[in-house]
């Protein structure tokens, strides 16, 4: 019983940092990777970079995306941050 005294508080603090940090930071991971998995052709996105831009066409690990200038840049789907919906 001593014993179970001495790590009931240990225990209590991997639950609260599992709870608080890990839980709601995989969840998160999940979602971008459904996001990422799921880019279509013609979805307007923002990368990691910060560039504004239009799918043009999806390969398997990357994308070509076209930017306002007509320009056509190729980029690992992975840096695709979100995508934009119609009321942004």
């Amino acid at each position: 019983m001593e014993i179970l005294g001495t790590l009931a508080p240990i225990l209590l603090f991997i639950l609260l940092f599992w709870l608080i940090l890990i839980r709601p930071q995989q969840k998160r991971q999940k979602q971008v990777r459904e996001m990422q998995s799921n880019l279509q052709k013609g979805d307007r996105i923002i990368t990691i970079g910060g560039l504004h831009a239009t799918v043009h066409a999806v390969d398997e690990g990357s994308l070509v995306l076209e930017v306002n200038d007509g320009n056509k840049l190729t980029y690992d789907r992975n840096s695709v941050r979100e995508v934009v919906t119609s009321n942004d």
